[in-house]
């Protein structure tokens, strides 16, 4: 296992790397969401980053709603071009899958009734569509994975080359050194698959797991929302009106700033190499970019 620091890559003596002039051929694996929209919008905002797809799954929304809204997301972008994969309906092992919308909206966008979405939907399932680009561009595709893990491994059950093919992947899940949110035990995008988490974390794939030790260090003050929606982003009105309902349950639920969850010292996964796992976060440096990008007109 290896240790990584979430706020900026260094090389072995401690300076910034240097960043690739080619884009990372990224695939954006997502349930969205209101922090999904905005991981999505950051990321067409980055020129570090060409996004070549988004997958949707279930999450904070059912799976179909995820579709709708990844498109509409897209057409909000000005990036129609970029396909839209609808992933599995259920977990590995069927069922009712465990949705989200107390925490994001019925629609998953805050309620803030948008119009549907005047694209549709690619002809390929999510998994299908992961294992052709991972085919097509071996060694170059990172896949951003923000929800339950199901379809990324059904690409891996699909094809015997798919995580060796992969660049990375970059999991949001985990309650690495930390409780959970679901229960103490577990955190919501592990909790809604584990059979699936499990076939990605034994998949021998380069994977680096960004649990919510981290993002609960992470937080927009009502400061920092009032100052994006003051802003002149390009985004910004919208994340603000989306950020609302948000906002308001984490209020509720933990309180006007949120706390972060006590940490625990043993790592239960310190076998599974090449797993990496966030142990610490510049918690300035990443609100700072955050705010940058959703900021960018």
């Amino acid at each position: 296992m290896a240790i990584s620091h979430v706020g900026g890559d260094v090389d072995g003596d401690g300076k910034p790397c240097s960043i690739s002039a080619d884009p990372e051929k990224v695939i954006i694996d997502t349930d969205p969401g209101i922090d999904d929209s905005m991981a999505i919008f950051m990321a067409f905002q980055s020129p570090e980053i060409e996004v070549i797809g988004l997958t949707t799954i279930f999450g904070n929304v059912a799976t179909k709603d995820a579709t709708r809204n990844a498109l509409l997301l897209c057409e909000i972008a000005e990036r129609p071009d970029v396909p839209v994969a609808e992933g599995s309906y259920e977990p590995l092992k069927r069922g009712e899958p465990r949705v989200a919308d107390f925490v994001h909206g019925s629609d998953g966008l805050g309620n803030i009734s948008l119009p549907p979405p005047k694209g549709s939907k690619a002809d390929k399932t999510a998994a299908e569509f992961l294992v052709e680009k991972a085919s097509q561009y071996p060694g170059e595709v990172s896949i951003l994975a923000l929800g339950p893990l199901t379809n990324l491994a059904l690409a891996i059950k699909s094809d015997s080359t798919f995580a060796s093919n992969v660049k990375k992947i970059v999991v949001l899940g985990g309650a690495f050194f930390a409780l959970g949110n679901v229960n103490p035990a577990a955190e919501a995008n592990i909790y809604g698959d584990p059979e699936a988490a499990d076939v990605v974390f034994t998949s021998g794939a380069n994977i680096v797991v960004v649990g919510i030790n981290i993002t609960t260090q992470v937080k927009l003050t009502d400061e920092d929302l009032a100052e994006l929606r003051e802003s002149k982003g390009r985004h910004a009105q919208l994340l603000s009106d989306m950020c609302k309902f948000y906002r308001d349950w984490h209020v509720k639920s933990d309180g006007l700033h949120g706390k972060a969850t006590s940490w625990n010292s043993n790592n239960p996964w310190s076998e599974y190499s090449p797993v990496s796992v966030a142990w610490t976060v510049d918690v300035d440096q990443v609100v700072a970019h955050v705010k940058k990008l959703l900021m960018k007109p």
